[in-house]
């Protein structure tokens, strides 16, 4: 990188003027000193390039005296001369010409930005501030203290027509929706078949200036490229940088399963709604064996179960739901951080992440930042939960009966993600978001009923003790049918010890107990026919649970058609991302 801002500093050279980090034009002659200096870290550091063109990157001591960092530049000045020196004389002795004299160390002062040359006992953390001026011989240097930087610039690998591709910006005194955009794409060769560009790369047309383009049919074979600039709040800019795309725009696979529901989620909703999304994104870490692609989905197209295809799909489905808030299940940590946190964030929305115990896998919740700032997070692991935390001693003594499945209930994985949020309009409207995804075994009723007793005994702790009568909205994948047990328990609020789900995997694994909740908890989507659609099954296994006394259901987005869901047979496919449908609703406060 610092290659890459040494060769962009040169490039400056060349103009008459320039536009630096601080918005000012300065004369050519004026170059930059780059200083990082961050007050939780030991050490600042100091980037710029010497008279002789080398480049110099020094670390020193925060709380060193600036004299010793002059006259460290000092001597680094003086030995780059004598450097040139050398090269300089061996050619001036090959012409017959006399040698020069031996380099000496030029004067290196710092000098405020009103003139005032900076004493040298100063600490390096209150010398080097933004405008001051460092003076090396001749040269001089401006000094940009933390000026807005880029860190990481990336592509999506995978570019289809019709899709939007969101960059992953990451930056530093810097933030992606302050930074500029302008993106490019591959001029197609002329007529004859020569090549567009006369130089030796292609040419390359400005296309958009949006942080998130979304190409065109028209660019279908073409590459794209953007250049960023990064820059802040108080509109200050830093060196630009560029990335090209590893391969070409393709096309897009038409119409999708989520097209027709989009035409009822072209608008945010209004203050007083909530747009909900509860949603199993499958997880690439199990899109990708061979088992799923020979048993579990073998009708899908193999290139369709490929992650950077599938990505392309899930970032406009939910960037289209223009949602305020999204729960997602099987989320890959990598898919979170390089995908999903990057696209959403271009989108107003803010992520966190719960990944389970020993997994690559988790769950995420997002949030419109314009509409809900977060309180506090209250994440738990059931299984560490349910032995560690007091408020569950009293279910965990129960399952202690039962040897065999508080065994089974304690090897399993699976989290809750519990967050507060806070309406940026209202800030007396509070509500409690919970996600989750429960054991999936069809025999593993008995387990679910116990995990859903850990996350609603946990949710009461949340939503009754710490935020006294507040609102939940309890969204996930909670692999169980309206007929069953589990439930039955979250709508009903009990479950009485002689259900059939108590004796899940026979009498050998057989678990008995009374529960009960406090909560009215009614399915926002009611019980759709199926959320789950693959070859061997299909049922309702997902649900937007909301407290029915706080909150009501304004409009329920309508499901695919089952015609759509089976174009391709059954799901993934190539027009839908996941074996799980999203589930999508607008509340309203009461």
């Amino acid at each position: 990188m610092w290659r890459r801002l040494c060769s962009a500093l040169r490039r400056l050279r060349g103009s008459p003027t320039a536009v630096f980090a601080g918005g000012d034009r300065l004369p050519a002659a004026m170059e930059r000193a780059v200083v990082r200096c961050v007050p939780s870290e030991p050490k600042l550091s100091l980037r710029f390039v010497l008279p002789d063109g080398s480049a110099r990157h020094m670390q020193r001591d925060q709380a060193e005296p600036l004299g010793r960092v002059l006259a460290r530049i000092a001597t680094n000045a003086a030995k780059g001369h004598a450097k040139a020196g050398k090269k300089n004389k061996k050619a001036r002795a090959e012409d017959g010409l006399p040698g020069e004299a031996a380099a000496v160390a030029p004067a290196v002062r710092l000098f405020s930005r009103d003139g005032e040359e900076v004493a040298e006992q100063i600490p390096n953390a209150a010398a080097w501030q933004d405008g001051a001026v460092l003076q090396i011989g001749e040269a001089r240097y401006r000094v940009e203290r933390n000026p807005p930087a880029l860190t990481e610039l990336q592509l999506p690998r995978s570019l289809l027509a019709g899709f939007p591709v969101c960059p992953k910006v990451s930056a530093e005194f810097a933030a992606p929706q302050h930074c500029l955009f302008r993106w490019y794409c591959e001029q197609r060769p002329a007529a004859g078949g020569e090549a567009a560009a006369s130089g030796d790369g292609p040419a390359w047309v400005e296309t958009s200036a949006e942080r998130v383009f979304t190409p065109s049919n028209a660019l279908v074979g073409l590459r794209l490229k953007l250049r960023c600039t990064p820059g802040n709040e108080v509109q200050r800019y830093g060196l630009p940088r560029e990335v090209e795309s590893s391969g070409p725009v393709e096309a897009g696979p038409g119409a999708c399963t989520f097209d027709s529901r989009h035409l009822y989620t072209k608008k945010i909703c209004g203050e007083g709604s909530v747009r909900t999304v509860s949603y199993n994104i499958l997880a690439d870490t199990y899109a990708q064996t061979e088992f799923s692609r020979t048993v579990l989905y073998p009708y899908c197209a193999p290139y369709a179960l490929e992650l950077d295809y599938r990505q392309n799909l899930l970032k406009k489905e939910l960037a289209g739901y223009s949602a305020d808030l999204i729960c997602l299940q099987e989320v890959d940590k990598s898919v979170f951080v390089d995908s999903l946190a990057p696209a959403l964030d271009a989108f107003g929305l803010e992520g966190l992440f719960k990944i389970k115990e020993k997994q690559h896998e988790g769950l995420a919740t997002f949030y419109r930042r314009d509409k809900f700032s977060l309180l506090s997070q209250h994440d738990i692991a059931f299984s560490e939960a349910l032995l560690s935390d007091p408020l569950q001693k009293e279910l965990c003594d129960k399952l202690a009966k039962y040897p065999v499945v508080q065994e089974k209930v304690l090897q399993r994985s699976s989290v809750l993600q519990v967050s507060v949020l806070q309406s940026t309009a209202d800030p007396s409207r509070k509500i409690c978001v919970a996600n989750t995804h429960l054991y999936w075994h069809p025999k593993g009723g008995n387990i679910r009923l116990i995990q859903i007793a850990v996350a609603l005994s946990h949710i009461k702790h949340v939503a009754c003790d710490l935020y006294p009568s507040l609102p939940i909205v309890f969204c996930g994948d909670f692999n169980s049918t309206p007929s069953s047990g589990t439930y039955s328990f979250i709508n009903s609020g009990g479950i009485a010890e002689d259900h059939e789900d108590w004796v899940s995997n026979g009498e050998q694994e057989k678990c008995s107990m009374p529960l009960s909740h406090p909560f009215q908890l009614l399915s926002a989507c009611g019980e759709p026919a199926y959320t789950n659609y693959v070859g061997g099954f299909h049922g309702c296994l997902d649900y937007i649970f909301i407290d029915k006394n706080a909150l009501e259901v304004e409009q329920v987005i309508p499901l695919p058609s089952h015609e759509e869901v089976t174009t391709h047979q059954a799901l993934p496919s190539v027009s839908h991302p996941s074996d799980h449908i999203a589930l999508i609703c607008d509340l309203k406060w009461k």
